[in-house]
């Protein structure tokens, strides 16, 4: 049976491991290719904790070259044979800076009340009901302790499996599960709360 090109490439790309190691070894396109791999996830985070797309991108920057600067005597620390966590670190980063980004003048509640783009099927009321909805839920996961929104971001907009949303937060794997359901409990029982919600 003959391997699809799209596996075949996907078997040849090197590791998150191999490339931390080539970078060190002076191959300066590795941290190039690190980049390209993990941007879409740091934007996708970053996203949630900012009022316009901008200002994602530009922490996604800030991000890069945080990692950048700090990447030689970081990747030096990690064993030569194990695993290198570099999304985990490189999410840490961009944790950090989201969160100062959103205590500075209060942005996630600007973010709250942004208005969402219409959807071009839909009638006016359609939309003004759809838009005051998400913004509902978006309020009612601001409420969430910082701890229960942290995983719950990783988990839904960043796709992470619980165990590296432990290693990227510094808990464990249980204490990332138990947050998520928290989380998720909350937030149904403050959604089943919303004025027009059926029972």
């Amino acid at each position: 049976m003959e391997t699809s090109p799209a596996l075949a490439e996907a078997a040849t790309e090197p590791s998150d491991e191999a490339l931390c190691r080539a970078f060190l070894a002076g191959d300066e396109a590795a941290f190039g290719t690190l980049v390209e791999r993990h941007r879409a996830l740091i934007f996708s985070l970053l996203r949630r904790y900012t009022a316009r797309p901008e200002d994602a991108a530009d922490l996604a920057q800030q991000a890069f070259l945080r990692a950048l600067e700090a990447s030689r005597r970081v990747f030096s620390r990690w064993s030569p044979s194990g695993p290198a966590p570099f999304r985990a670190w490189l999410i840490r980063i961009a944790l950090n800076l989201a969160k100062n980004h959103a205590r500075q003048g209060r942005r996630w509640l600007r973010a709250v009340h942004q208005p969402e783009p219409e959807a071009p099927e839909e009638s006016a009321q359609e939309a003004l009901e759809r838009s005051e909805r998400e913004q509902q839920v978006r309020a009612a996961v601001l409420t969430l302790p910082r701890r229960q929104r942290e995983v719950l971001t990783l988990r839904v907009d960043g796709g992470l499996g619980f165990r590296e949303i432990a290693e990227t937060l510094g808990i464990t794997e249980t204490n990332a599960k138990v947050n998520f359901h928290h989380a998720v409990k909350r937030l149904r029982a403050q959604v089943a709360e919303l004025p027009g919600e059926e029972r």
